[in-house]
């Protein structure tokens, strides 16, 4: 497909926030339990891709903006209505549920954080309850991402469209004549 019949959606640093929130959780996971710091060190590094990419969803870009994509739970519930009758449409940024997931994903490695932070504070260190809060936040952003992965297949599918592909080049098919409803 020749850049003429594609459309830049997704700007640099959204996809450099998100490839770099993959590495850093992934290492953080694969770290976890080490006595060595990389888990806290990549932890932190996932606060600060967390807080700026917080800070991009209300900056210039259209398609980063949080106003673009997250929509109400009435229109969140009727899109998903027409996923489960394989009538939904394409959108070119995120759609109602992915926007929302973009929410719980952020707002679970945000938590993570949070919690892996206290519990290294001598106010914190030490408690059970936080502890535990750190492990089930962790278990939940892995399904969080699972849901994710298979939100971007389905859709890939049912749209006809490589959405990792676009994650990587910020590029998107312009809307042609499948996408007139």
């Amino acid at each position: 497909m020749s850049k003429r019949n594609e459309l830049k959606i997704w700007d640099r640093p959204v996809r450099l926030l998100h490839w770099a929130l993959v590495a850093c959780v992934a290492t953080a996971w694969w770290t976890g339990g080490h006595t060595d710091g990389w888990h806290e060190n990549f932890g932190y590094a996932v606060a600060a891709i967390v807080a700026l990419r917080l800070a991009w969803g209300f900056g210039p870009s259209r398609y980063a903006r949080f106003a673009q994509f997250v929509r109400g739970p009435h229109a969140t519930w009727a899109y998903a209505r027409q996923v489960w009758r394989s009538q939904a449409p394409r959108h070119l940024g995120h759609n109602p549920l992915g926007g929302w997931m973009v929410l719980a994903l952020l707002a679970c490695a945000g938590g993570l954080c949070l919690s892996g932070w206290l519990y290294t504070t001598d106010w914190l260190w030490g408690y059970g309850w936080l502890y535990w809060t750190h492990v089930v936040l962790g278990w939940l952003l892995v399904g969080l991402v699972v849901l994710h992965l298979a939100g971007v297949l389905f859709t890939s599918r049912q749209h006809r469209e490589n959405l990792v592909r676009a994650m990587v080049t910020g590029r998107k098919p312009a809307p042609g004549e499948q996408d007139i409803r």
